[in-house]
């Protein structure tokens, strides 16, 4: 078995990625210890141990994290604390998300298709129109066809 300071150094190293890929840098150490402890749910406290740093410094991470829909808060009987727990389909969940943003991206888009005329910048804006739809009708597809894989069902 891996010992704990092999745990910890892949967490941190998972937090370095997403904080290359522009994740916050707590939010990004938040999920990773989430994604490495063999518990079912953590309180700010956990978080602050297993992070080394105070149980205060964790509270805004741990609400970014919850609002990106990765975990949510629990109820935990005979606890007095908050507890947060991932949610089993957190990285579905959040791809599916992300839909928002690209959505306000092709509104703006499609208005620059529409206020530009004929020429490169009127191709380059139509290109981008028509990858980022694709990519939104595809993404429910890719999902369906994930979780199918998951349960082991059959490809169809």
């Amino acid at each position: 078995m891996t010992g704990e300071t092999e745990r910890r150094e892949a967490a941190e190293q998972l937090a370095l990625t997403l904080v290359g890929a522009g994740m916050q840098r707590m939010g990004a150490r938040t999920i990773a210890a989430f994604m490495f402890t063999e518990k079912d749910s953590l309180t700010a406290g956990d978080l602050a141990e297993f992070l080394g740093v105070s149980a205060g410094s964790v509270s805004g991470a741990v609400r970014m994290v919850a609002q990106m829909g990765l975990i949510e808060r629990i109820y935990v009987a005979g606890s007095r604390r908050e507890h947060f727990r991932m949610l089993d389909n957190a990285w579905t969940t959040l791809y599916s998300r992300q839909h928002s943003v690209v959505d306000e991206v092709l509104r703006a888009v499609e208005k620059g298709v529409e206020a530009v005329g004929p020429g490169l910048a009127h191709d380059r804006l139509t290109y981008m129109r028509d990858f980022y739809t694709f990519l939104i009708n595809e993404a429910p597809v890719l999902v369906e066809r994930f979780e199918r894989q998951r349960r082991g069902e059959p490809r169809s």
